[in-house]
């Protein structure tokens, strides 16, 4: 049973995580910039990275302490190393080959996207369950996945990675096995959630509070657009919502007079409205692409993984898709280690690693066009 040690530092969070078998998650810790950003109301990528460097060595030192092991049991070093900001993708990179180098470990690179997708198999294993593994049998009778990944037998599935930079479509024929099959045009969901709640001046990030305030609202009352693009399309577009919520906010602006049709700030109880019909708009068009997707590829199954996945409102719409769909534990739809640490178990089992001359690499191998 390999025990992988992981390292993600793509954007504004510093992890590490030690994974054993692809699954068990021992350690997953996560050091948050949030209250760093949080006037920006966005991620400064030079703040991310000088903070990077200050919490790597702390974080790696605490999930090794958590998970009770040293570097001498570690038998892999994992790393996120696209796609992200590239100052930030820097630290993480240089401090896994470093480790990698100094105790003569495998190296292996992770695409930060793929391992979203990934993310839905990983959990803490108790006791019982571990002694189950070892026996040959399924660690939980009641989960869709089994502790040996290659038997799940929802692939192919269609999988969507919905976060702050990603909204994407993927045909998944197996946890190695990934294609790209729609992508977002401008704003990714997360992104737009963050500009909906800067327009009506709430905290960052925006995607929580939206969600906890869309849950006591109406989503009837305000009118928003649904972009599906063509009929066809598996591409998402949220920006045409997000400048439908402005204006309905502040008004259409007028060029000759800029306050001819401004509106007063809206109540509290007009913000749970708006809020609620935001999330409506950004749910159905997801839901409306899923089926495309499924229609498409011929899937048997949904992978949702992404900061978006850890949405309520997202989750209670799906909870009754006609395919088996499945979200990642809490703890991991947020940038965390243990997914790329995960991941990486496959590869090594594949004696697939990554050479000490990884480079960081701002964008993820899957590309359209």
């Amino acid at each position: 049973m390999p025990t992988i040690l992981g390292i993600e530092s793509t954007c504004d969070e510093t992890a590490a995580s030690v994974v054993i078998d692809g699954r068990d998650v021992r350690s997953n810790v996560v050091a948050t910039q949030v209250d760093l950003h949080a006037k920006y109301r966005g991620v400064v990528p030079e703040i991310a990275s000088r903070a990077h460097i200050e919490n790597i060595l702390p974080v790696l030192r605490e999930a090794l302490d958590q998970a009770a092991c040293g570097f001498a049991d570690i038998d892999a070093i994992a790393v996120a190393h696209r796609p992200g900001l590239i100052g930030s993708l820097l630290i993480g990179v240089t401090a896994a080959k470093t480790l990698a180098w100094s105790l003569g470990k495998p190296l292996i690179g992770i695409d930060h996207v793929h391992a979203h997708l990934y993310s839905v198999v990983l959990g803490e294993m108790q006791n019982d369950e571990r002694r189950m593994q070892n026996d040959g049998r399924m660690a939980d009778p009641h989960s869709a996945f089994c502790i040996d990944q290659s038997a799940f037998a929802g692939f192919p599935a269609v999988g969507l990675v919905c976060s702050g930079g990603h909204t994407a479509l993927y045909r998944v024929g197996s946890w190695t096995d990934v294609e790209l099959i729609g992508s977002t045009i401008d704003d990714a969901v997360g992104e737009a959630y963050d500009k909906v709640a800067a327009i009506l001046g709430l905290g960052y990030p925006g995607g929580p509070i939206i969600d906890t305030l869309a849950a006591s609202g109406d989503p009837t009352v305000v009118k928003l657009p649904r972009t599906y693009l063509d009929r066809e399309s598996l591409d998402f577009s949220f920006s045409g919502l997000k400048t439908a919520v402005l204006y309905h906010v502040r008004g259409v602006p007028n060029r000759r007079d800029p306050q001819a049709n401004a509106k007063p700030p809206p109540t509290e109880a007009e913000i749970r409205n708006i809020a609620a019909a935001f999330q409506a708009a950004c749910i159905d068009v997801i839901s409306e692409k899923l089926h495309r997707a499924i229609a498409r590829t011929g899937a048997k199954s949904v992978i949702i993984g992404g900061g978006v996945s850890a949405n309520r409102g997202l989750r209670a719409a799906l909870a009754t898709f006609p395919l088996p769909t499945f979200f990642p534990p809490m703890q991991y739809c947020t940038d965390n280690a243990a997914m790329s640490a995960g991941l990486a178990h496959l590869y090594l089992t594949a004696h697939q690693t990554s050479p000490l001359d990884l480079d960081a690499i701002p964008y993820s191998q899957f590309i359209s066009g």
